[in-house]
């Protein structure tokens, strides 16, 4: 496994970033169309096109997802996945049309140092195509797609990922996140990360915390205002699921956000989870199956937030934790 969400088969992700705007877009395309959910808990998220998810719409499934930067400016990033995918004939067929669904959000990178006198023409349409472009089972950490210009609390930010295989059910579960997070991934006084429990084959530096760290403190070292903060996650499975049982998979993936920062659901966030479901394990039991799901969603998600910090390199006056932190 590459510890990556396409280790979830049926998936491929692209990414593409402008370093001189210091800015990307992430994409994730499934092969087929594919039963897709929202859950948001932060308290300002940015998103386009995300309540044909809800249960009640006569749309069961999603072409694409989109993650990026330029806070609403980067909402253009999902017109250009549309057109990427109506150009191939994919999409929600209504007799000769076909109109593509791809849900979005993003995350505010404006005040990066990055130049962003772009004019009426911001970068994130183009971006996008050539994340699609690119898109791939193999992609990079850190720096790249959604992830170039985050910043993590006091740190850079960037984009992470995460597998498992769970041989109770059969399925696998992985995650993807781009973290710009307010609070802190870290341990108060601390190079541990607060997800450190589920780390596994020291994907992100395999250090434990301290004994006497700082209990009960709160850090938010990142000096934000309300919008400009945001931690994006994709989770993926190849069970079979319908948008309920997808939706508390979601939920349950969301407690990951907890295990990785502090603090989390912030108003200052916009924190969301999109669940993908390619479709090709059955579950034997689905109510112990779905606990099983969920629980690993929480992981991955987790450990892809840290790994998203651990994987990103220093960027202008951001510095990357491997930089702050050598082993």
């Amino acid at each position: 496994m590459r510890n990556l969400l396409t280790d979830v088969d049926g998936i491929r992700v692209g990414n593409a970033e402008d370093t001189e705007i210091s800015t990307g877009v992430t994409v994730v395309l499934p092969d087929e169309p594919a039963v897709t959910v929202f859950d948001a808990r932060g308290g300002g998220t940015g998103t386009r096109d995300v309540e044909v998810l809800g249960p009640d719409s006569t749309v069961q499934e999603a072409h694409g997802i989109v993650l990026s930067g330029g806070s609403a400016f980067g909402l253009d990033a999902a017109g250009g996945v549309q057109a990427w995918l109506a150009e191939r004939g994919i999409g929600f067929h209504v007799r000769e049309a076909v109109v593509p669904i791809v849900p979005q959000a993003i995350l505010f990178d404006l005040l990066n140092g990055g130049r962003k006198d772009w004019g009426d023409t911001p970068p994130y349409r183009a971006l996008a195509r050539r994340a699609c472009e690119t898109a791939s089972i193999d992609f990079a950490l850190g720096n790249v797609g959604a992830g170039h210009g985050a910043v993590a609390g006091g740190l850079k930010g960037g984009l992470g990922s995460a597998s498992v295989y769970d041989a109770v059910t059969g399925a696998t579960v992985a995650a993807l996140a781009a973290v710009n997070s307010v609070g802190s991934v870290l341990f108060p006084e601390s190079a541990a990360f607060l997800a450190w429990d589920a780390e596994r084959d020291q994907e992100f530096g395999g250090r434990p915390p301290p004994f006497d760290f700082p209990r009960g403190r709160v850090e938010m070292p990142k000096q934000a205002q309300p919008g400009e903060n945001t931690t994006l996650a994709v989770v993926a499975t190849d069970a079979i699921l319908d948008k309920s049982q997808a939706r508390r998979v979601a939920i349950m993936a969301q407690d990951g956000f907890a295990r990785a920062i502090r603090p989390v659901h912030s108003p200052l966030d916009g924190d969301v989870v999109f669940l993908i479901s390619t479709g090709r394990v059955l579950l034997a039991d689905p109510v112990l199956g779905l606990a099983h799901l969920g629980t690993h969603a929480a992981d991955c998600v987790a450990r892809a937030i840290a790994r998203g910090v651990f994987e990103a390199e220093s960027l202008g006056p951001h510095t990357g934790y491997r930089e702050r932190y050598p082993a």
